[in-house]
């Protein structure tokens, strides 16, 4: 049966101080972390800290070495990836790429193009999209599903900063109209500070105990290592 919080809802995805060991180095440990449904936690940190290996980690792409990792019963995510590289070669268009990973019917593939607003662009050519238009469509790609849990690596990695403010604007839109849990990787501190969003800082792993307490704001803090 779902979790369920007085506070929060149903619980979504919970990690329990795990932590991943490659080759004898600590990637990043002592990460607790839920994820309830229409709440946003973002995952903070140097580069290098480890924070993608920490959500594929959560999202099960990746064992962790130490702790746990619970996911609600058929539960659908949706992942979009920090990149994806596409050779400016290769003959996609939009809607040949929204399937990919699948076939879907077409009007489940407009639903979605119309969710990030790229409906009104027609068929053209991937390679011809900006920087803030190829995000969206990885989003469109990951909400086809109608996921419960959305994961995003640097959604606004390549957009320029109104791209990336609306951006995040059409993520928060969705995540209340889905009322879906989102976590997200950011380097965005003001961001990462409002008030209804949960944070978890990966530092460094030469600070080997976990911290309890952040100056600005109740915050998860885990070790990570750094080269």
């Amino acid at each position: 049966m779902p979790q369920e919080s007085e506070d929060k809802g149903i619980k979504l995805v919970s990690a329990t101080n795990i932590g991943v060991n490659k080759g004898g180095r600590w990637i990043f440990r002592y990460v607790d972390l839920d994820v309830y449904e229409g709440e946003l936690v973002y995952v903070v940190g140097a580069n290098g800290s480890g924070k993608t290996t920490c959500i594929k980690t959560v999202l099960g792409l990746i064992a962790c070495d130490e702790g746990s990792v619970w996911h609600a019963a058929g539960l659908e995510i949706g992942y979009v990836p920090q990149r994806i590289a596409v050779s400016p070669t290769l003959p996609i268009t939009v809607r040949r790429m929204m399937n990919l990973a699948g076939r879907f019917a077409a009007a489940q593939i407009e639903a979605a193009l119309e969710a990030v607003g790229l409906e009104r662009l027609g068929d053209p050519q991937i390679t011809t999209l900006s920087g803030g238009e190829f995000q969206r469509l990885l989003l469109a790609r990951a909400l086809i599903h109608k996921p419960g849990l959305l994961v995003l690596d640097e959604p606004d990695q390549g957009v320029d900063l109104a791209g990336s403010d609306a951006l995040l604007e059409l993520i928060n839109k969705i995540r209340h109209d889905l009322n879906c849990g989102v976590l997200m990787i950011s380097h965005d501190l003001d961001r990462v500070m409002e008030p209804d969003s949960d944070v978890v800082v990966l530092i460094p792993h030469e600070h080997d105990d976990p911290l309890a307490s952040y100056a600005a704001k109740p915050v998860n803090l885990a070790c990570s290592s750094q080269t």
